[in-house]
């Protein structure tokens, strides 16, 4: 190709959103149009080369769920490269989905492209709000070596203005981007936005005017001859006229090349003809170098409770269904791949950015709450599937004695620790038939069982153990070889140390009924107990103290350090929208500093002490009455004045706050009925750690932010996204806050480097290009949160990061009977080591049947795992898509720093 002269490549695409500003199936309804008019245009013009899909096969899914008979017509669009496909499931958001929802996302996306035609290896992120860091080393992974984004980068604005000003991350839409670990890819930044080659016009005049204006936009920041133009945007129709259109560009500007072109041509021509040195940007793409107010972070804390479903969600499949049913598939049964597979797919239509952000219209997220409860039912009987057989093979034996009732405790978090757990054991189950007297049966159960007894392990030593006897309750079988089995049982609620668990593993336990001296009933002796004040909390390696204002002062004995003033609420108006928070000028937080709590004992056991704090606020009851008419004009949200209600109502907040006898951090549960719209309620943690730097979990990596924002920073606000925590230290001091579902944190430049992390945001309107009411988004009514207080002494703090990462993940217990079995009562399928390494996943690879365990090192140092397993067979190194490679792996794994590794355990044949 001539590149003496500038080539215009236009590549047709649409932005396709399932659901935004309006519900799915209004927007799957302009699909099925969109995708008729494209098909319509490919048979009836055949210089109409090719078409961009988004980058996402669910758009493919969503048709052929209308026109199913299509699928060959667009499999042979496909293999003739008309229509891309792949190489994501869908177009996520990166920063609140997990790390393996990420990687499953590029896994399903490329097994669903490759029953179309050849995998589009373009890593697409065209309207990601902010890009992982690790996306380069994942990319990589998967084979491919490029990344198109429309974020992150520049100073840009609002729908991706740039601006002036010479402190600009690269000078050209061409750069490349590098993982922490070194890993590169080039580059290509929508610097004009993915909408800068849409609606073409045919008619020679309006068309100069056109093109001089786009060709002079967008050769102002490219590197090489070849020009990017988009002919799209979000729910674009197809332009049919294009053809038409280029010819008419080609008449127009002879010294220009016009080429209705796709993104592996665009890509193969930048790269021959790229500049000796590009800029290089590291690590996450976030828009730190603007103004900050349209970054759209706050994203992360829109309809906290679609998150927190989200991050159960996302926790039941990868860290207990996946791994529980690869253990039993180790032991005889066969691997769901295609439920998981479904399961995966009904979680991840919640992952489009404007889906899991909270930024769309109310209808989306009742929609979001059914496939959240239908994911996690199907991850839910997978595990009941996996535990079921796993328990027939454990031997309980060893419990061989009247009375006893075994069951079995599995840990899937991929790290060893002691937890205290709850369970309910029935005794003497009933059958009953369709004849019989269920009241009368049961009575029987009632009269033959009795709720006294004692807990033993299964090495025979006998635990402490709070008991509440439930009574005689229905239960029912569904068993495959006959009818549904309704029974009556007696049921206990066992409440209990586990001791230290495998990191992936099970140990057993047996209630035993037994009555007389010595038996449990009730709660658990006192004994021991964990409070040694009306208000402090202690074990071995921390000390808590309510005071009488509800904040904890903290003692970390391993490190000497104390911290106090930690877990005060605070409250803020928001008048801003789903995307951006906005306090009102002149508002002045109210806080639950120097109050007065009401402080009480709730539990108080030989294994865990709580105690419950409540406190009340009185805060406005919403924004002033400007706000509507501020939202109903659009006027921006910089240019707001509307203030908060001078009425007020209370807020009330019921803290537990716990301590287990071998925890390392202090478990923290809130709850509270929300009266108010318009606010903000967050949770502060004062540091007093002096570093200008903090770190946030995120995508397969711990992330480095400055807690200072850069010099064109003009937002107030600076929160920014996490995963599972945020962490703050210097050498001998650090503090680490973990949550589950809670994504959004701020570091406070108040001199004490406060953790502030947002429990709630009410909001009333979608906001961006229209006029979107969503009452919903005040999230009016009951909430709850939970997360995790973890002192460390700075030099452990990867301890702390896996005691987090471990927090979210429940235990499995499954009840079983006596019998003998091929594993050992107390049993660690997967066992590792490895300093500055934390653990992801383990799963089970369609093709081949081998387990995949994966790993990534959180620090600047080469590090390794080293590795003992169960199972037998060769195990090698493999990466993102689970592909076999042929270096073997014997006993240790080298992790390079920053490196994300995955190991195949091969199935023995």
């Amino acid at each position: 190709m001539n590149t003496t002269k500038q080539v215009i490549h236009v590549i047709s695409h649409t932005h396709w959103d399932r659901e935004w500003y309006m519900p799915y199936e209004a927007h799957h309804v302009k699909l099925i149009h969109t995708m008729d008019a494209l098909l319509h245009t490919f048979d009836t013009d055949p210089e109409f080369r090719s078409f961009y899909l988004d980058g996402q096969t669910i758009v493919l899914d969503d048709y052929l769920q209308v026109y199913p008979e299509k699928r060959e017509l667009l499999q042979r669009l496909c293999k003739e490269e008309k229509i891309s496909a792949g190489p994501w499931y869908v177009l996520q958001d990166e920063f609140l989905t997990s790390s393996e929802a990420n990687v499953r996302n590029l896994q399903i996306g490329h097994r669903d492209a490759t029953a179309f035609g050849p995998i589009s290896k373009v890593g697409y992120f065209p309207d990601s709000f902010g890009n992982m860091g690790q996306a380069p080393q994942l990319l990589k992974q998967a084979g491919i070596h490029n990344a198109v984004f429309g974020r992150g980068v520049k100073a840009t604005g609002f729908n991706n203005q740039v601006g002036e000003g010479s402190n600009l991350e690269s000078p050209f839409s061409e750069l490349i981007w590098e993982s922490p670990d070194g890993s590169q890819v080039i580059g290509v930044l929508f610097a004009n936005w993915y909408n800068n080659g849409m609606e073409i016009p045919v008619d020679p005049a309006e068309a100069k005017e056109y093109w001089d204006h786009r060709i002079a936009s967008t050769s102002r920041y490219a590197s090489t001859p070849h020009l990017l133009l988009m002919n799209g945007c979000d729910h674009q129709p197809v332009q049919r006229n294009l053809s038409e259109a280029l010819r008419v560009a080609r008449e127009l500007y002879p010294e220009h090349e016009f080429v209705h072109s796709n993104f592996d041509d665009y890509m193969n021509d930048v790269l021959s003809s790229l500049p000796p040195k590009l800029s290089v940007t590291r690590g996450e793409l976030r828009g730190q170098k603007t103004d900050g107010w349209f970054t759209l972070v706050n994203t992360a804390s829109a309809r906290v409770s679609i998150k927190q479903l989200n991050q159960q969600n996302q926790t039941l499949l990868e860290k207990v269904a996946e791994p529980l049913a690869t253990l039993a598939s180790g032991e005889g049964l066969a691997y769901p791949h295609a439920l998981l597979n479904y399961a995966w797919k009904t979680l991840m239509q919640n992952h489009p950015h404007d889906s899991i952000c909270g930024c769309s219209v109310d209808e989306v997220y009742r929609e979001m709450e059914t496939r959240f409860a239908k994911s996690m039912e199907v991850g839910k009987a997978i595990v009941q599937d996996s535990v079921k057989h796993l328990v027939g093979q454990v031997d309980t034996m060893g419990f061989d004695r009247e009375n006893a009732t075994p069951f079995v405790v599995f840990n899937t978090s991929g790290y060893e620790g002691s937890s205290v757990a709850t369970f309910s054991v029935e005794l003497s189950r009933r059958y009953f038939k369709q004849n019989e007297n269920p009241v009368q049966v049961a009575k029987e159960v009632e009269s033959c069982t009795r709720a006294e007894g004692y807990l033993i392990n299964y090495r025979g030593e006998t635990l402490k153990c709070a008991v509440e006897d439930n009574g005689v309750t229905f239960g029912y079988d569904l068993p495959d070889d006959k009818f549904r089995q309704p029974y009556m049982a007696r049921t206990l609620t066992l409440t209990f140390e586990t001791g230290v668990l495998p990191a992936m593993g099970h140990a057993s336990f047996a209630w035993i009924s037994e009555e007389g001296e010595g038996a449990a009933n009730g709660k658990a002796s006192s004994q021991g107990s964990l409070f040694t004040g009306t208000a402090t909390l202690e074990n071995g390696n921390l000390k808590v103290t309510v005071e009488t204002d509800g904040s904890l002062t903290l003692f970390d004995k391993r490190s000497g350090q104390k911290f106090s003033g930690l877990g005060h609420y605070e409250n803020t108006g928001d008048v801003g929208n789903e995307y951006i928070y906005r306090q009102p000028d002149n508002d002045v937080a109210i806080t639950t500093r120097g109050g007065i709590a009401d402080i009480r004992v709730a539990e108080d056991s030989p294994y865990r002490a709580t105690i419950e704090i409540v406190q009340t606020m009185e805060i406005p009851a919403s924004a002033d009455a400007l706000l509507d008419q501020e939202v109903n004009t659009m006027v921006s949200i910089l240019d707001r004045k509307a203030g908060r209600s001078e009425l007020l109502v209370p807020l009330t907040i019921v803290t537990r706050v716990s301590l287990e006898r071998l925890g390392k951090g202090v478990h923290v549960s809130a709850s509270f009925d929300n009266p108010a719209k318009d606010h903000r309620i967050r949770v502060l943690y004062p540091s007093d750690v002096r570093a200008t730097t903090h770190f946030a979990d995120s995508i397969f990596e711990v992330a480095e932010r400055e807690t200072q924002p850069s010099s064109e920073w003009r937002n107030p606000s600076y929160c920014q996204h996490m995963q599972a925590f945020v962490d703050v230290f210097e050498n001998n001091r650090g503090l680490t806050i973990a949550g589950k579902g809670l994504n959004e944190y701020e570091t406070l430049l108040d001199g004490r480097n406060t953790l502030a992390v947002t429990l709630l945001r009410s909001v009333g309107e979608l906001g961006d290009w229209g006029v979107f009411p969503t009452p919903d988004a005040q999230c009016l009514g009951k909430h709850s949160a939970e997360w995790m207080i973890l002192p460390h002494g700075g030099h452990d703090r990867v301890d702390a990061y896996r005691e987090a990462q471990r927090f979210p993940v429940p235990l499995t217990i499954c009840q079983t009977g006596l019998h003998g079995g091929t594993l050992p009562p107390r049993f660690e399928f997967l066992r590792w080591e490895g300093e500055g390494v934390l653990f992801s996943n383990l799963k089970t690879n369609e093709p081949r049947g081998d387990w995949m365990a994966r790993w990534y090192n959180v620090t600047g140092t080469d590090t390794e795992v080293r590795l003992a397993t169960a199972k037998d067979g060769e195990a090698y190194r493999s990466n993102i898509l689970e592909e076999r490679s042929a270096v073997s792996v014997e006993g240790y794994v080298p992790v390079g720093r920053y490196q994300i590794v995955t190991v195949g355990l091969a199935k023995e044949d």
